[in-house]
Order: C-alpha cells, then sequence, then structure tokens
C-alpha cells in the first residue's frame, strides 16, 4: 500500500469524519455543561464513572482504570479528581483491605451536581447528533452511534 492508495484515502477520510463528529459533539455538550452547571465534559464524565461504584466484588475502580474509563492520562485523571475533590464532589479514602490502595468516591454533593447535569448532557447530545445528521458525510455516523446498545 501507498499513501497514495485508496483504501489509505477512505480509511483517514473516514477518520477525520468520526474525529469531526466527536469534536462537534463534545463542544456542545462542554458548552451545554459550563453555562448551566460550571462543569466540564471531563468533569461529568469522571462523576458518571464514579458514580456505578459499588461496594461488591470488583466495584471500586483503580485509578488506571478510571483514567482509561474517561479517556486520559492517569496524571491527568488524578489532577481532575484533586479539582473535584476541591470543590466538595469526590472524597478519596484508603481501602479497607489494602492500605496501599486509595478509592474515590462521588459526596452526596456530587450525586446532587450529577443528577442535576444528567439531563443537559443528554439534552446536549441529542441535539448535536440531530444536527450532525443534517451532514451528508456526518449521517451514517450518527445512524451508527444511535444504533448502538452499549451497557452503562
Amino acid at each position: 500500500m501507498t499513501a497514495t492508495d485508496p483504501a489509505l484515502t477512505a480509511l483517514a477520510h473516514g477518520w477525520c469524519a468520526l474525529s469531526a463528529l466527536h469534536g462537534k459533539i463534545e463542544a456542545h455538550i462542554e458548552r451545554a455543561l459550563q453555562a448551566k452547571h460550571d462543569l466540564s465534559v471531563r468533569e461529568y464524565s469522571l462523576l458518571d464513572v464514579l458514580s456505578r461504584q459499588h461496594d461488591g466484588e470488583g466495584g471500586h475502580l483503580q485509578m488506571k482504570q478510571v483514567a482509561e474509563a474517561v479517556v486520559l492520562s492517569q496524571s491527568a485523571t488524578t489532577r481532575l479528581v484533586t479539582r473535584l475533590e476541591d470543590r466538595g464532589l469526590l472524597e478519596r479514602y484508603l481501602c479497607p483491605t489494602d492500605r496501599r490502595g486509595i478509592y474515590t468516591n462521588v459526596t452526596e454533593a456530587g450525586l446532587r451536581l450529577l443528577e442535576e447535569a444528567r439531563p443537559t448532557n443528554d439534552g446536549a447530545l441529542r441535539e448535536a447528533l440531530d444536527d450532525a445528521s443534517e451532514n451528508a458525510e456526518l449521517a451514517p455516523l450518527v445512524r451508527a452511534v444511535e444504533s448502538l446498545n452499549v451497557p452503562a
């Protein structure tokens, strides 16, 4: 294959379209969350991921798992956790069975903010997808996103 190979060109074009869709959606949600709740998309995502933890087997996430879930490096995730902890939305504590482990939980204030912000996030997502579906290049990707049935 060469750089001008039609298959590679089509692949690159598809990747650019997917990247554009992601960027449009994230920017739209970011503006809505910032305006109404003083939250970034990453902050919302972190609260959402951590709110799904439970006390059962494997119910608490290690920082590496949290970083993967919010698509950030471990150091960026740690800084994000610290910012939300400073705002009283998260709290860290030592693992009761392994004193080397540190868990992070969403506080009651964090859970309230998340529940207030969820309709904003969901509405902004729907708006962004509806807008993108008007673009002939993005419409097939929107349909693909809408057809996914991914468990939360």
